[in-house]
């Protein structure tokens, strides 16, 4: 029967932030309500999870081995209590760097402490790799930070996080990436905003890392995803059997976060739910709007 009620359809999208997000309190409100995620956390990582996120007393949040279990297990918690509080699974879910980790959590492709144990040993790989760092480019396009790259001759840099229309992550040896900063600011950069990381993440120079990483993937096993999960490396939804490829690739190559949420705005109806601390991706995702 046509009543004449025309059904909207709305794709439900979450989103898991990464490294960059951590602050000191997140998941306060989360760890008494998943005390056994808690506990399984401290005895895979052999320290409170609770006590660094909540009081980080020796100032370790901001150490890549530390960051990366934090998020993953506050970014977990936060996406249980949506689930309690509306059970509707999204029909999509994306995270940048190590929140894909989480995206993938949400979409089954392993259970909490494998993907625990996987942050764990990603954080150790980059946070051993050293004499590397990233900035910010703002202002420009990602066309725009290749070009001057390429006409200034700093070959040794790389693309390392499409983020916005105008914000572009670059990575590379911390020298050469101090000294193109003029080079940018007289190209019409707005800012140029060097990163406190240890390394230069999503390049070239994570290839040991990479490498290794890989090695330690191959003895595990991965479900095929429930739910589409858009990959980092190629912002489109992972295909079946790609996630120990694609988590390897991820170490080394750019984030194309711009192109995955462009493709996740495509959507009929697109609402966004960031689950983790802080805003930064909803604030990406209110540039990327304002400049489609």
């Amino acid at each position: 029967m046509n009543t004449g009620r025309r059904w909207q359809v709305v794709t439900t999208i979450h989103l898991f932030p990464g490294q960059g997000s951590q602050k000191v309190g997140m998941g306060s409100d989360l760890f008494d309500r998943f005390p056994d995620l808690e506990q399984e956390a401290d005895d895979v990582l052999g320290y409170s999870i609770r006590e660094l996120c909540l009081q980080d007393p020796g100032r370790h949040l901001d150490l890549t081995h530390y960051t990366q279990p934090a998020l993953y297990v506050v970014n977990a918690m936060a996406y249980l209590a949506r689930i309690e509080e509306d059970d509707r699974l999204p029909d999509f879910v994306a995270g940048h760097s190590l929140g894909e980790y989480n995206a993938l959590l949400a979409a089954g492709a392993f259970d909490f402490l494998t993907g625990l144990r996987l942050v764990k040993k990603r954080g150790e790989l980059m946070g051993r790799a050293t004499g590397g760092g990233m900035a910010a480019v703002i202002g420009l396009t990602a066309e725009q930070v290749a070009a001057i790259l390429e006409e200034q001759g700093l070959h040794t840099l790389d693309l390392a996080n499409f983020n916005a229309p105008r914000q572009t992550v670059i990575s590379g040896p911390t020298q050469d990436i101090l000294a193109a900063k003029p080079h940018f600011l007289a190209g019409g950069a707005q800012t140029f905003w060097p990163l406190k990381v240890s390394a230069a993440f999503h390049s070239r120079y994570m290839l040991e890392a990479q490498t290794e990483f890989r090695t330690f993937l191959e003895q595990f096993s991965f479900t095929r995803p429930n739910l589409s999960v858009v990959a980092n490396v190629t912002a489109r939804p992972y295909e079946p059997d790609k996630t120990s490829h694609l988590l390897a690739e991820q170490l080394g190559k750019p984030v194309r976060w711009l192109q995955s949420m462009r493709y996740l705005l495509e959507q009929p109806e697109p609402r966004f739910f960031e689950l983790g601390p802080g805003t930064v991706l909803s604030s990406l995702l209110s540039k990327i709007e304002q400049q489609r």
